[in-house]
């Protein structure tokens, strides 16, 4: 239902960081708002931030690291639009390649998008992360590697 979850504030032990740690399991963009280091409820929002989460300081940080995913959506065939002919290796590294960008992915979305084998896919992949040209992120997430 939506492409991301920002933790404002958050205790070490609290609700606020199992919904974000939810979030990054089904593949969404997890975003922080930092707090001061003595602020016991800024804790949870600074471990996250430390642990790969956006860091946040207003609205329009929230719409820039949404909107390369959805760009990506927008410009990718429809979801269940049939694959006419067996995909090869190269046509499932340039649709995957094609489907990357800066921004995390999860894994699961650039095989629906593409429309490819997720066999094919996870080749395209590996070879990708081989070649230097991959990060993995958490909750299954790639994106590519800055050049």
């Amino acid at each position: 239902m939506s492409s991301g979850t920002v933790v404002v504030e958050a205790a070490p032990k609290s609700g606020s960081l199992i919904t974000a740690r939810l979030a990054a399991e089904a593949g969404r963009e997890v975003m922080a708002v930092p707090g001061s280091p003595l602020d016991p409820r800024a804790q949870g929002c600074n471990q996250l931030i430390r642990d790969g989460a956006t860091l946040i300081q207003n609205a329009a940080d929230v719409i820039e690291a949404i909107r390369p995913f959805e760009s990506h959506v927008r410009s990718a065939r429809t979801p269940y639009e049939p694959q006419s002919e067996e995909v090869n290796g190269d046509d499932a590294l340039d649709m995957v390649q094609e489907l990357l960008g800066p921004s995390p992915v999860p894994v699961d979305e650039i095989i629906r998008l593409s429309g490819a084998p997720s066999g094919a896919v996870q080749m395209a992949l590996l070879e990708l992360d081989l070649a230097g040209r991959l990060d993995r992120h958490a909750g299954n997430r790639v994106s590519l590697r800055p050049a």
